[in-house]
């Protein structure tokens, strides 16, 4: 009903055309801000990578919420950090930040009147600020050891006032803080999956060679297998396929429906051999899982063995892993 009546009250080409100018003037605010980043981004980024003990991230209002996030981002990627909310450091949490820390300050104006207590806190105790502000002449650029001023642009609302393209320039540069210093540590996927042990994140980075199916339920067969001996080793293993191997156990081939289709007339007298696909594709062990499903996906196949080292030459199966593994765990 409410659909209903708002056909009737607006124009929907307006309101599409209004959201499209939302997105587009953050976007070119985005781009502004990508050719501002001089010699500062890289000094905050420096100061950042050789703390000690922690980064605290600080600030007010929408600016505030930018900062726990960005706090978050940081902890997420391999710098310890914390919010601290500016009101509540004067009633006691300033005690959260310590003189091995570096302090990370968000405000727009640069002049937010709660800020004043965690700056000076800091000043006296000789930690490094990192200050972000739009405005030069603002009480956070004075007090920061390293200011990023943020470009000024009008912000997406139609009065210039509610924080929109200003948070949003806020996010992408601390972002960009955090992917840089994430580099700089030189941060691996097995750095990541132990910082997301659980949720999507940590699935997708979980190893393959962790959820696979292994021996000895993996569909095998030899070289030399009669083709009616091989069909009931693939139905049995509900895969789609069987693997062939040699004498030393080395992974030769895979037997796929696909395969049968094609051989359907000679299976009665077949061998495995005859019929499998030589050189097939192959998962490592090592592969995290989300690109395992992506790996599966774009060769438009089910299912694949695990080996060691894909591409060494024939080796012995370590398992055997299904899309539909992948997807049960919730993967997409």
């Amino acid at each position: 009903m409410f659909l209903k009546n708002l056909d009737l009250q607006f124009d929907l080409d307006v309101i599409r055309n209004r959201g499209r100018e939302v997105v587009r003037t953050e976007a070119d605010a985005l781009a502004t801000l990508e050719e501002s980043l001089d010699d500062s981004f890289v000094a905050a980024c420096k100061a950042i990578y050789r703390l000690k003990r922690q980064l605290v991230v600080s600030g007010m209002g929408k600016s505030g919420h930018i900062a726990r996030k960005i706090a978050a981002t940081f902890a997420a990627t391999g710098t310890p950090a914390i919010f601290v909310h500016p009101g509540e450091s004067a009633h006691g949490d300033l005690g959260m930040l310590a003189r091995d820390d570096v302090l990370l300050v968000l405000s727009n104006s640069g002049n937010t009147p709660e800020l004043r207590n965690i700056l000076n806190y800091a000043r006296r105790r000789n930690i490094q600020i990192i200050g972000v502000a739009a405005r030069k002449n603002s009480l956070v650029v004075e007090l920061a050891d390293i200011a990023l001023i943020l470009p000024t642009v009008r912000e997406a609302c139609a009065v210039n006032v509610a924080p929109t393209t200003s948070t949003t320039m806020q996010l992408a540069l601390g972002d960009a803080l955090a992917m840089t210093v994430m580099d700089m540590h030189g941060v691996s996927k097995d750095h990541l999956l132990a910082l997301h042990p659980a949720g999507a994140i940590g699935l997708a980075l979980t190893p393959i060679g962790e959820i696979m199916h292994r021996s000895p339920r993996l569909p095998l067969v030899g070289r030399d297998a009669a083709m009616p001996e091989t069909i009931t080793v693939m139905t049995s293993g509900c895969y789609g396929l069987a693997g062939v191997t040699d004498d030393s156990g080395l992974l030769v081939g895979v037997i796929t429906d696909g395969d049968l289709r094609r051989r359907f007339g000679v299976l009665t007298t077949a061998f495995a051999h005859e019929v499998m696909t030589r050189s097939p594709k192959v998962l490592a062990a090592e592969m995290p899982a989300g690109d395992a499903l992506v790996f599966l996906n774009d060769n438009k196949i089910t299912s694949a063995f695990v080996v060691e080292e894909p591409g060494a030459g024939p080796q012995t199966p370590l398992g055997i892993i299904h899309i539909h593994d992948l997807l049960r765990l919730g993967l997409n």
